[in-house]
């Protein structure tokens, strides 16, 4: 009892020499109690205020990265039942996510890390006369190991933050607006549901495009150390149906980047697009659907011979006349679009993906698509604008047999075997109308199986497309190799498709029949 009245009559004491001393007095000797304190633990302690400076208007970074990687730990202690006693649940208003966690005012939470343990303790001080709160992350590491160990522990923690925010953040789809208006982007929620899982691809392409998308996507010290701008060109090329916009979905779900729809016709000119490209976000991907038929791609090479003529022809045929270049003479314009501002040109979207102004951001990937590969100009196609070229064309055995098992549960059964002979026998659909024969009748799995026999037998009786036509027509022609020869080669061969094809259809009729034991 003596021992307690003493502690109260200290605690009178301090009282009132708090209210009689100066408060410059009162702050050195609590800087001097502090520093007392610090000399004698063996821990150093970093405080991570919420906010830069006093004024409270710039937001620290790394307050953020601790909030996300402390949300993170949170997540996997409870799971393990090592939670700290008192938490903080947030849900934002109108959010779809679940709550997230946070530690609670005044309550720490234990890390490890490189075999030593850290603490961290949320810290919410209240201004006086004011209800504003300052909050602060303050981390407790061994004194003895800290100069060793905060850099490394740092760098873990805002990687491991920057992970968790690239895959937890809510993605957009953004379309740019029409002519006639300031250039600027309008989004919508994307929610696409297409990931590689659910893709009808061959093995070997999905492995090398993963691989790819995940070399880039944790390139950032290889672009440093080469110099070169942080993004990645991709160009899709196939008929209708080949499963272009799907693989473009997939691959924003993948990386969890946002998608730039860019609409070329709806830009005026060159100064629009490169006002519409530094409005976009890092970790994006910017599309450009079907430009063949959106831009003039065959630039200003007039001095290349036939094989820029043969193009040219190619792509007026496949193109009306827009009302914007009527009355003009298409061969005194500057294809190539150096001067002329009325409109994009092929010079200001190579400028686009490849020039200063392509450097302005980072982590992009851009992708075109087109049925008609054969229309671009090589200097749009070569490396370091158009760095991987995908083609997707009919649906072969594997991507066939994936679709059938996904839309109606089959995968051994007899069926399938035929038609998958019916496809290495030259029967050509794309993976759009293999599902739609599929859909209609999807409750019925053996009647859904029968009906894509019928329709890939129907296609090889009637000789629409063969094994090789696809190998020499639908391939993406190499730098070593011009369509022109491709072109050439195919001529020549004509008479030898028809023998094959005889060929196959024999042998599909005795495989046939010797499934059924005939």
């Amino acid at each position: 009892m003596e021992l307690l009245s003493q502690m109260w009559s200290l605690l009178g004491l301090l009282t009132i020499l708090q209210n009689i001393l100066p408060s410059q007095l009162l702050a050195l000797l609590h800087s001097t109690w502090q520093s007392l304190q610090d000399s004698l633990t063996p821990y150093s302690y970093f405080d991570v205020p919420e906010f830069l400076g006093s004024s409270a208007v710039e937001p620290n970074d790394l307050y953020r990265h601790v909030h996300l990687y402390l949300h993170q730990s949170l997540i996997c202690s409870a799971a393990t039942s090592s939670a700290p006693p008192r938490l903080t649940l947030s849900l934002p208003c109108g959010s779809l996510a679940a709550p997230s966690l946070s530690i609670s005012p005044n309550h720490s939470l234990e890390d490890s890390f490189a075999g030593q343990r850290l603490l961290w303790t949320h810290h919410a001080d209240t201004l006086q006369d004011s209800l504003e709160e300052r909050r602060t992350y303050s981390l407790r590491l061994p004194k003895r190991a800290s100069a060793a160990l905060l850099g490394p522990y740092l760098a873990h923690l805002s990687g491991a933050a920057d992970h968790l925010e690239r895959s937890s953040r809510p993605r957009r789809l953004f379309t740019n607006s029409p002519r006639g208006v300031t250039p600027s982007w309008f989004s919508v929620p994307f929610r696409h549901p297409a990931t590689f899982a659910t893709l009808a691809l061959e093995p070997a392409m999905k492995v090398s495009i993963l691989a790819d998308l995940d070399a880039f996507a944790d390139g950032r010290e290889f672009y440093c150390r080469t110099g070169r701008a942080w993004k990645r060109g991709y160009l899709l090329h196939g008929p209708p149906g080949s499963g272009k916009s799907s693989l473009i979905a997939a691959m924003a779900n993948h990386l969890h980047y946002d998608v730039y729809d860019l609409e070329l016709t709806r830009v005026a000119n060159n100064s629009d697009l490169r006002s519409l490209l530094i409005q976009t976000n890092n970790r994006s991907v910017i599309v450009i659907e079907d430009i063949d038929c959106s831009l003039d791609l065959t630039g200003d090479r007039r001095g290349t011979g036939k094989s820029t003529a043969a193009r040219m022809r190619t792509v007026r045929r496949r193109r009306q006349p827009s009302l914007d270049n009527e009355g003009t003479d298409s061969e005194d314009d500057d294809v190539g679009g150096r001067g002329n501002d009325g409109r994009v040109t092929l010079s200001g979207l190579l400028n686009f993906i490849d020039g200063l102004w392509s450097c302005c951001g980072e982590e992009r990937v851009i992708v075109f698509t087109t049925n008609y590969v054969e229309a671009f100009d090589p200097a749009l196609l070569r490396p370091g604008r158009m760095d991987v070229h995908v083609r997707l064309g009919a649906c072969g055995a594997h991507a066939m047999r994936e679709l059938v098992e996904r839309y109606v549960g089959l995968r051994d059964h007899e069926m399938v075997a035929v038609a998958e002979g019916f496809i290495r026998a030259g029967a050509e659909m794309t993976p759009a109308e293999v599902a739609e024969v599929l859909l209609r009748d999807r409750e019925e799995p053996e009647e859904a199986v029968r009906s894509l026999v019928a329709e890939l037998r129907a296609r090889v009786v009637g000789g629409v497309g063969s094994e090789e036509e696809e190998e020499e027509s639908g391939r993406a022609w190499s730098w070593e190799e011009s369509p022109e020869k491709a072109g050439g080669k195919r001529r020549r061969a004509g008479w030898e498709k028809k023998v094959r094809f005889l060929r196959r259809l024999r042998s599909l009729t005795k495989s046939d029949a010797e499934s059924r034991g005939v």
